[in-house]
């Protein structure tokens, strides 16, 4: 289970309308390809390096969302467990993979909140 928002919401009602007109309708996956073919991680893949490059992004990996998502999780007071639930990760490790790249980034930032030095 993934929690969205109502604009994520409007996105896939727009999206399910669209839908209903693809020659490919009749598939029971969500997601529809190109050339008869169902919506790959590869296509996937293709299409968001595709959006980057058009947006001036260099060195665009689609993991690296995963990264900032679960960067902006924690950084807006996400837990890890509620992070790593909404992830579909269940060992620790993988929190520590996706996390740790912007660690030192939110420590400053819980660091200078707490306001320790001023007691």
């Amino acid at each position: 289970m993934v929690p969205i928002g109502p604009q994520t919401v409007q996105a896939l009602d727009r999206y399910r309308r669209r839908r209903a007109g693809h020659a490919l309708a009749g598939l029971p996956s969500l997601w529809l390809g190109e050339r008869k073919r169902g919506f790959t991680y590869d296509a996937l893949h293709k299409a968001l390096e595709g959006r980057a490059k058009a947006a001036g992004i260099a060195g665009f990996h689609p993991h690296k969302l995963r990264h900032t998502a679960a960067h902006r999780w924690l950084a807006a007071g996400g837990s890890e467990g509620g992070l790593m639930a909404v992830a579909g990760w269940t060992r620790p490790d993988m929190l520590q993979r996706y996390t740790k790249a912007r660690a030192a980034e939110r420590a400053a930032v819980e660091s200078r909140s707490l306001n320790l030095g001023d007691i």
